[in-house]
């Protein structure tokens, strides 16, 4: 199953992160709208495998074991490169740490559910979450190199801080089902 569509296009996920990566060390503003496209073209991906995977009967526990870790590397790849090149003001710090927390935190609760055989579902609200990202990091990824009439910059660190606060509140969900669970085994 590993060559199927589904899994392939996550896999395209992470070989797309050496590229975001490369735009950031490349000048001009044809760098900041390559590394939004190629995030964009990925973040498309997302959606498009786990369609695919389900109308095409193709669901496999690769799939559903890479999905995951292809889109928190991802994530995490771009708010470290944001970050390490200031493309964020200093207060946006808070919410790009916020979201690489609850990442790791949620990778761990499903590793120790996995283990007591308790599965933990995406929510609505952590759809929510991620569309909010899915929104802030290619308007930061553009940033400066904008329309000059649109406040791409500003827009994409409010939605990075919405992203935040619904990272939060999903964070909080996923550890109190957790520490239920934890308190069972």
């Amino acid at each position: 199953m590993l060559t199927s569509l589904p899994n392939l296009l996550t896999l395209s996920r992470i070989v797309v992160i050496p590229l975001v990566v490369a735009a950031f060390y490349a000048d001009g503003a044809w760098a900041r709208w390559a590394a939004c496209g190629l995030f964009v073209a990925a973040a498309v991906t997302d959606w498009f495998d786990g369609w695919l995977a389900r109308q095409w009967n193709q669901v496999s526990a690769f799939g559903r074991f890479l999905d995951p870790i292809a889109d928190k590397l991802l994530v995490a790849a771009v708010l470290f490169m944001l970050v390490a090149f200031d493309r964020v003001t200093p207060p946006s710090l808070l919410p790009a740490l916020v979201i690489l927390l609850r990442e790791i935190l949620v990778s761990g609760l499903r590793e120790f559910l996995a283990e007591v055989r308790v599965g933990m579902p995406v929510t609505r609200l952590a759809k929510w979450k991620t569309a909010f990202q899915m929104l802030a990091l290619p308007l930061l990824l553009v940033g400066e190199a904008g329309p000059a009439a649109w406040p791409v910059q500003q827009v994409g660190e409010i939605a990075l801080w919405v992203a935040a606060a619904l990272t939060m509140i999903t964070g909080w969900d996923y550890l109190r089902a957790g520490l239920r669970h934890l308190k069972e085994s």
